[in-house]
């Protein structure tokens, strides 16, 4: 690359990695998605580091684990965003749609954010603020779909979260999100490099495509539900659970047992709603390739965690099974291999000093995150094999004070601090991860060098970020206001 190039970050919110076409998954209709994948590198196993938003995200966009940015649930504070380094090293910084920061809209580096969140936050419990999706719904005079408004619906406790949206489309968060960028796009007259993330709110629940959508769906041959086997999980799992069971989180009635069809009816609304998502994807790299930005800048598109859509008997997240840890993971543009797929298990947060490497950002040396970059030169990539997540502190996991994974290769273990129960699984011979081999003689030694793993890393973990301390000490300022530096051709009134 001759230029620092643009940089579009697409994250979906809750997006399994079995949902685009060109990576296998036959059952979806992705075509922008497959496109991206064709121009660029996909990475099979991208792994996030938590599961749930703000501590996946939060340790995204630090390059540190959870353990070590404090950031164990969705309301604890933000301390560091690597995002202040690329404004500071002249990025224009740009947020449209969700970053699941606290505070909400605190600048986080930005030169400016367009803040949509979650889809449904009719929760007494939750933090209040007005984003640009209510204001939205303020004008046309609307209240916003939520699991209020659909308990009023008779058969509210039978849809398991999915319903078809009946607003005009454009209110839609994914299609209201992927339009704002498209226009901020369309609208930008700078000259400088820029950094855009693109949050969109889907397929997080509620599980909301429009008709439309849905229709591509009918008839459609979609993947089994891993069957429940809730008396084979450690007893925090069965926890977990039993608590979904007896909450509508985020407006999902979770049942014990639901039928075929209604297990088919959520999947497909799921599905539709990432094929919405397609579509403005496909919007965003149209309007980059209208302005002629879109051979000088890198889209990247992935998501913070998946969904287990009844896996194993689980509603939404908060456990370490594959359709909830793996996510899809798609890099394109100038300097990406085109056609590539990188099969190494990698991390979420990796993106976080690769995209520092592209804006030609040093990369601090305490970050516990690896660039990606070595995957897209022409020497082969050191093989990587390991990675870890965790998750702690939350209202729905109460079950354990803290639950780590640790992948290795294909061997894959979930430890509870505070219980002498656990998880293993060989996904070379079990990918659904149905025979917990946790208390299997035969791979005692296993369990034990993995727990070894996790100790060593842990106790390594300290050493290795001494320095983000101080490093969020010296970026207090300019993470709560945006940066003072403004890019080289920064935003101007007019269109182009």
């Amino acid at each position: 690359m001759t230029q620092r190039p643009n940089i579009v970050f697409i994250i979906t919110d809750q997006q399994r990695f079995d949902t685009i076409a060109a990576l296998g998954a036959d059952h979806m209709i992705t075509p922008n998605l497959d496109r991206l994948a064709a121009r660029g590198t996909a990475f099979e196993n991208m792994y996030i580091t938590s599961p749930s938003c703000a501590p996946s995200r939060a340790s995204l966009f630090t390059g540190t684990y959870p353990h070590t940015n404090g950031v164990f649930r969705n309301d604890e504070p933000w301390q560091y965003c690597w995002v202040k380094d690329l404004a500071e090293a002249g990025y224009r910084t740009v947020n449209v749609g969700k970053m699941h920061t606290m505070p909400i809209e605190g600048a986080f580096g930005f030169h400016e954010r367009h803040v949509t969140e979650n889809k449904d936050r009719d929760h007494p419990n939750l933090p209040f603020y007005l984003d640009n999706w209510d204001k939205a719904y303020f004008l046309e005079g609307l209240e916003k779909p939520s699991r209020v408004t659909q308990r009023r619906q008779n058969d509210y406790g039978d849809k398991l979260g999915a319903w078809v949206w009946e607003h005009n489309e454009k209110l839609h968060p994914d299609v209201f999100t992927g339009q704002m960028a498209t226009w901020w796009l369309d609208r930008y007259t700078g000259t400088g490099p820029y950094f855009l993330q693109v949050g969109l709110p889907g397929p997080h629940p509620p599980y909301d495509p429009t008709q439309e959508y849905l229709d591509m769906y009918d008839g459609r041959d979609l993947p089994d539900v891993i069957p429940p086997d809730p008396e084979n999980q450690p007893e925090a799992l069965q926890g977990l659970r039993d608590f979904m069971l007896g909450e509508d989180a985020d407006g999902v009635v979770h049942l014990a047992e639901p039928t075929p069809e209604q297990s088919g009816r959520q999947r497909a609304h799921y599905y539709a709603n990432v094929t919405m998502i397609d579509t403005q994807v496909g919007a965003i790299l149209d309007v980059l390739e209208a302005r002629g930005d879109l051979d000088n800048t890198i889209v990247v598109f992935t998501s913070d965690h998946g969904d287990a859509l009844g896996d194993h008997g689980h509603s939404q997240k908060w456990n370490m099974y594959q359709s909830t840890v793996q996510v899809p993971a798609i890099i394109a543009g100038p300097g990406i291999p085109a056609g590539k797929s990188v099969s190494d298990n990698v991390a979420l947060f990796d993106l976080g000093p690769t995209i520092l490497d592209w804006a030609g950002v040093a990369v601090p040396p305490w970050m516990e995150a690896q660039s990606l970059a070595p995957y897209f030169g022409t020497e082969p990539a050191p093989e990587r094999t390991q990675v870890f997540a965790e998750h702690s502190n939350d209202a729905l996991l109460s079950g354990t004070r803290l639950m780590t994974m640790l992948l290795d290769r294909q061997m894959k273990i979930v430890h509870f601090v505070d219980s002498d129960q656990g998880q293993l699984f060989d996904l070379t011979n079990d990918p659904t991860e149905q025979n917990n081999l946790w208390d299997d003689p035969a791979y005692a030694a296993t369990r034990a060098h993995m727990v070894d793993d996790i100790l060593k890393w842990r106790s390594e973990s300290p050493l290795r970020t001494q320095g983000f301390v101080e490093a969020c000490v010296r970026g207090a300022h300019s993470m709560m206001s945006p940066p003072l530096h403004m890019a080289r051709g920064q935003h101007r009134e007019g269109t182009r």
